[in-house]
Formats: C-alpha cells, sequence, structure tokens
C-alpha cells in the first residue's frame, strides 16, 4: 500500500477514487508517563515517554488507516494527515486519513 502526503503520485494516474479513509485510535497515558512529565515540566526537555505513545499512536493510526483502504480495494492513500487532539488531559486520539485510490502506471 502506497500511503503519500502529495496529491498524485509521479508516474501514476489516479484509475479510481474509492472514498476517504480513516485509522483512528485513542490511548491513555499511564500513572508513571504522568508523573514523569510532571517532573519534566521543571527542568524542561522531551518527554520521551510521551513521545513513544505518539509514535505507538500514530503507527496504529497508519495500520487502521492501510487496512481500511485495502478493505476497500485501494492499493494507495493520497493526501494522508494526522490529527491529534488531547481528550480530558490523559486521553489523546490520533486519526489518519486520507483518499484511497486505485492507481496506474503511465
Amino acid at each position: 500500500m502506497l500511503i503519500t502526503t502529495t496529491n498524485d503520485v509521479p508516474g501514476h494516474r489516479v484509475e479510481e477514487v474509492l472514498g476517504e479513509v480513516f485509522g483512528l485510535t485513542v490511548r491513555s497515558r499511564h500513572v508513571g508517563a504522568q508523573v514523569g512529565a510532571a517532573m519534566k515540566s521543571l527542568t524542561g526537555g522531551e518527554l520521551k515517554g510521551l513521545t513513544r505513545n505518539l509514535e505507538e499512536s500514530r503507527q496504529e493510526a497508519l495500520e487502521r488507516l492501510t487496512a481500511a483502504a485495502a478493505a476497500r480495494g485501494a492499493d494507495a492513500v493520497l493526501a494522508m494527515r494526522f490529527d491529534t487532539t488531547e481528550m480530558g488531559g490523559t486521553w489523546s486520539e490520533v486519526c489518519a486519513y486520507g483518499t484511497a485510490c486505485r492507481l496506474a502506471r503511465l
């Protein structure tokens, strides 16, 4: 599955647009990450536990996006974007979305 943030792919044409697809995950931060983040805010610097959580969330959202596109018969997702929302101070929603397509070589 080709996933790209561009609207087109050099050397290919969009043969069929299959519609918008999403991959969504909502995760909570564990107490240790919350305490570590609070302590780190006193000294500054990267919050490695929260960075790791966000990386894992993005990967999971991409996997779900890929599955949704494949279920529609797509071989590519164009104009892919991420959207992240914090909910309740301890939950993070990560959504990957884009347009499922079938491509043909020129």
